[in-house]
């Protein structure tokens, strides 16, 4: 939300309607600044929406970090369907540098564990995307097989504007295309996505010590990471 808003409403409901379903708040259908009434297809989304503006206290300011659910609805609606060929392409992008594919050369404990831990995913996309990228030691740029990064992004192409703005919150925060596509294709949840994603840094701190502030940027992320993940499983639920 661009512009501060504060709780007007006192009551807020949900109501069918052609299509799915609309969030009321005091009887009229709930609108963001600039955009049309939103609507959902699907009953749990509308459900977990309507509870995201319950729990806003009277008199509160309207913070996107209250709103997850209404934000990623807003985005599938709103934005998405006016440029899918320019998000597509953008979430398919992280494959051409894949944090999975970018592995430290030292200590040798780190080098295993990135192994260990990150290679199967690899392989998954390989089984089930036919999508084989290489891997390199260090931070230096290593092109990926085209008929790869075509594989991946017709999977991303694949999704339907739900899935688009789960995996473009996912995929960035995450910084790996293969674990996006992994949590979104149900072989990997968001939690252990996202303690795949930090591996580095926490592998640093068991060596050095706990950096509070990173600490508290990771969880905030790792919220990030479970909303998308949800937002995405109840766009699959039944209507």
């Amino acid at each position: 939300m661009r512009q501060a808003m504060k709780r007007f409403w006192t009551e807020t409901s949900i109501a069918a309607e052609a299509g799915g379903y609309a969030i009321l708040l005091d009887g009229k259908p709930m609108r963001l600044p600039g955009g049309p009434a939103l609507q959902f297809g699907h009953l749990p989304l509308a459900e977990a929406i309507a509870a995201e503006w319950i729990a806003v206290p009277p008199g509160a300011e309207l913070q996107p970090a209250l709103l997850p659910m209404t934000q990623l609805a807003a985005t599938a609606q709103l934005r998405i369907p006016a440029t899918r060929d320019e998000t597509v392409m953008a979430i398919a992008a992280y494959g051409r540098s894949d944090l999975l594919c970018y592995r430290a050369t030292e200590p040798a404990e780190l080098v295993q564990r990135q192994q260990a831990l990150w290679q199967p995913w690899l392989d998954w996309a390989v089984l089930r995307h036919d999508a084989l990228l290489r891997v390199t030691e260090g931070i230096g740029f290593v092109d990926q097989p085209a008929p790869s990064l075509a594989a991946l992004s017709r999977a991303v192409a694949a999704h339907d504007d739900h899935g688009l703005a789960a995996l473009g919150v996912l995929v960035p925060l995450l910084g790996s295309l293969v674990l996006g596509l992994a949590v979104t294709d149900g072989a990997l949840v968001a939690t252990e996505a996202h303690r795949l994603s930090v591996l580095d840094e926490v592998f640093q701190e068991e060596r050095w010590g706990l950096d509070r502030d990173a600490a508290a940027g990771r969880a905030q992320k790792a919220a990030e990471a479970e909303d998308a993940a949800r937002y995405f499983q109840l766009t699959r639920s039944a209507a």
